[in-house]
C-alpha cells in the first residue's frame, strides 16, 4: 500500500500527575528530515524520538513537537542566596539606623526581594520519562500514518488508473506503427507511377525503401519495454515497502522510451498519441513527489 508523505497526527494523554502532548505533521521532500522540539530541560528525548518514529517515516520533511508537563509534584527547588539576603537585611538595618525608622523587618518583608531566591530544576529520571512519553508517540505516530495511508489510497487509485490509460494509448502505437509502413508503401507507389508515368515501378527498389523507412520508424522495442514498465510500476505500488524513489525511476524510463518513440514517430497520429503520453508522465511525476 502506498503511503503519502502528508500526514497529522496528534495525542494529548494525562499520566502519573504529568500532561504529554505530541503532534506530528510532515510535508513533502525529496529525503527524510525530521525536526524535533521537546521542552529545553528534556533535550535528552530528542535521539530517542528521532530513532523511534525513523523506523515508521523514511520520507518527508517531518515536524515533531512534544511537551511534558509534571502537576503531580513540584518539580523545581527553591534555595536561598545567603549572601545576597544578608547584605538586602545589612542595608535594612542602615536604613533604619540612619532615619531613626520604626523596626518591621520581618520574613514577610524579606521575602519581597525575589532575587534572595535560587529556583532550580529538579533532575528528571530519563527513563521514567521516555517510559511515559514512548506511549502517547506511539499512539500519535499510529493516527499519524493512517492518515498516510489515506492519502496514499487515494493517490493510487489515481496512479492506477494513469497506467492502465497509458498503456492503452501504448497499444493503439503498436497497432498504429505497421500502418504508417503500408500507408507510406502505398503513398510511394504512387508517387514513383506519377514520376514515372503511370508505369510500374522497380519492385525490388520500392522493397529496399519500404524496408529501411519500416526499420526508421519501427517502435516495437519500446512498446514492448512500456508495457514492461507498467507492470513493474504496479508491481512496486502493490508492495509493501516504501516506493516513492521506485516509482520515480520507473516513470524516468517510461519517458525514455516515450521520447524515442516521438523521435521515430513519422504519423500525425501517433505524434499525438505521444503529446498524450507525454502529458500523463508528467501528472504521474506530480502524484509521486506525494509519496513515501
Amino acid at each position: 500500500m502506498l503511503k503519502s508523505m502528508t500526514g497529522y497526527g496528534r495525542q494529548e494523554t494525562m499520566t502519573e500527575g504529568r500532561k504529554i502532548l505530541v503532534e506530528i505533521r510532515s510535508v513533502n521532500q525529496r529525503f527524510s528530515d525530521y525536526n524535533i522540539k521537546v521542552p529545553r530541560y528534556m533535550g535528552f528525548l530528542e535521539d530517542k524520538i528521532r530513532s523511534f518514529v525513523s523506523e515508521g517515516i523514511t520520507r518527508g520533511k517531518v515536524d515533531i513537537f512534544v511537551n511534558v508537563e509534571n502537576f503531580s509534584e513540584a518539580d523545581k527547588e527553591i534555595s536561598l542566596n545567603e549572601p545576597l539576603a544578608k547584605n538586602y537585611i545589612e542595608v535594612l538595618r542602615e536604613l533604619r539606623d540612619k532615619f531613626d525608622l520604626k523596626d518591621d523587618i520581618s520574613v514577610s518583608l524579606a521575602a519581597g526581594f525575589n532575587d534572595i531566591f535560587r529556583t532550580q530544576r529538579v533532575e528528571e529520571d530519563q527513563d521514567e520519562i521516555w517510559s511515559l512519553v514512548k506511549p502517547v508517540l506511539s499512539d500519535a505516530m499510529d493516527s499519524f500514518i493512517a492518515m498516510r495511508e489515506r492519502e496514499g489510497e487515494r493517490i493510487e487509485k489515481d496512479l492506477t488508473a494513469r497506467i492502465e490509460y497509458m498503456r492503452t494509448l501504448a497499444r493503439k502505437i503498436d497497432e498504429r506503427s505497421p500502418q504508417t509502413v503500408s500507408e507510406y508503401r502505398e503513398r510511394l507507389y504512387n508517387k514513383i507511377r506519377e514520376l514515372l508515368e503511370n508505369r510500374e515501378p522497380d519492385e525490388g527498389r520500392l522493397l529496399t525503401e519500404v524496408a529501411i523507412f519500416a526499420d526508421k520508424v519501427a517502435v516495437n522495442e519500446e512498446t514492448v519495454r512500456l508495457e514492461s514498465h507498467f507492470e513493474e510500476f504496479n508491481n512496486i505500488i502493490n508492495a509493501p515497502e516504501p516506493a516513492g524513489r521506485k516509482l520515480d525511476f520507473i516513470i524516468q524510463e517510461i519517458n525514455r522510451e516515450v521520447n524515442t518513440i516521438g523521435s521515430k514517430a513519422q504519423d500525425i497520429e501517433i505524434a499525438k498519441l505521444v503529446v498524450t503520453l507525454k502529458g500523463e508522465i508528467e501528472k504521474l511525476r506530480e502524484q509521486v513527489q506525494n509519496i513515501e
